[in-house]
């Protein structure tokens, strides 16, 4: 029997990936869009058309709804009755959300409850995946970080994912909901944000490379983060709604990198140094800076059999050749 699940935030990195991971093991997905007067659909465009795209066939539905808009949501549920569902939706740039913190605290944080209220009300049988951030650690006790680990956010961001992850909670003990809590450390790949760091960077490797930029400027070049890749990433979200009961997971490589070793990989694979071409300006800058993060992913080795298929080296490479060929398909145009 075909599988339903629902995907808030398909549009994003993790939403396209996810998305293709379900329809190829024969889910119905359906997803939640924003409406606006532009699309923003090029990372599920190939999904769409059954013409275009194999694997989707009619199986890939999407619906118009705002995460804080709660009767909206309440009437999605009611009418898609979805068997999982992936909650990725959220303001999730750090920066960003220092400037729109009401707007961040709404999607993010109470967006979460209007999902958790509307599974509760609508009295459907599901199962929910809560999407978290390493940044919830914030500065961190201990390193590395695990399921244990106390929270200290240190952005509007992290506040409102941590008040997501302890409403997932409360839900789960008060009302047994199935819910887990994915604790996921930085994630990228060529369909990353172009404002995040790591796609800023591969993107201005790729500019300075085929002579459209002359320099590439950012900000704390020596914060410390575990990177891995957006794919392997979203196998771990389905494996937690797969297990017999609900729990949390760290999900992380448990390797630590800086932005300045991922600008000296990502340069290194255009054949070019980045001292040359890399500086840093305060402006760029958070208000209050997380230094480093790096996350213990055992618990999830154990009991969901998963762990991270592709390198820091790997994935940086990976990130600047889709760049490259990128621009140069814009060039030619």
């Amino acid at each position: 029997m075909t599988r339903r699940a629902l995907i808030t935030g398909i549009t994003g990195q993790d939403g396209s990936y996810l998305t293709e991971l379900l329809l190829e093991k024969g889910y119905e997905v359906h997803g939640i869009v924003r409406r606006s007067s532009t699309f923003n659909r090029s990372r599920i465009d190939h999904l769409s058309d059954p013409k275009v795209s194999r694997i989707a066939g009619g199986n890939l539905q999407l619906h118009y709804g705002d995460l804080v808009d709660p009767a909206v949501m309440a009437r999605l549920l009611r009418e898609i009755q979805p068997e999982e569902i992936y909650h990725l939706g959220a303001q999730s740039h750090v920066k960003v959300s220092f400037e729109v913190p009401y707007y961040t605290a709404q999607s993010t944080g109470l967006g979460t409850l209007a999902l958790l209220e509307g599974i509760r009300e609508s009295g459907i049988r599901t199962r929910l995946y809560q999407a978290g951030s390493s940044e919830m650690f914030g500065n961190a006790a201990e390193t590395p970080q695990t399921e244990s680990t106390p929270f200290h956010p240190r952005s509007p961001y992290a506040a409102a994912k941590v008040y997501a992850h302890w409403m997932a909670v409360n839900y789960r003990e008060a009302y047994a909901l199935f819910v887990c809590n994915g604790i996921l450390f930085n994630h990228e790949s060529p369909r990353r944000g172009e404002s995040f760091v790591t796609r800023k960077i591969t993107l201005g490797v790729a500019a300075i490379a085929l002579g459209v930029q002359k320099d590439l400027v950012l900000g704390n070049l020596e914060a410390k983060r575990d990177w891995g890749y957006a794919k392997d990433y979203v196998e771990a979200m389905h494996l937690m709604l797969q297990q017999d009961r609900p729990d949390d997971f760290v999900i992380a490589t448990g390797e630590q990198h800086s932005v300045r070793e991922f600008c000296e990989v990502a340069f290194a694979r255009a054949g070019m140094n980045y001292r040359k071409y890399v500086r840093s300006d305060p402006r760029y800058l958070r208000p209050t800076e997380v230094d480093a993060l790096v996350g213990d992913a055992s618990k999830a080795r154990r009991v969901l059999g998963w762990k991270a298929r592709v390198g820091f080296e790997d994935l940086a490479g990976m990130m600047v050749d889709a760049d490259l060929e990128l621009l140069k398909k814009q060039l030619r145009r």
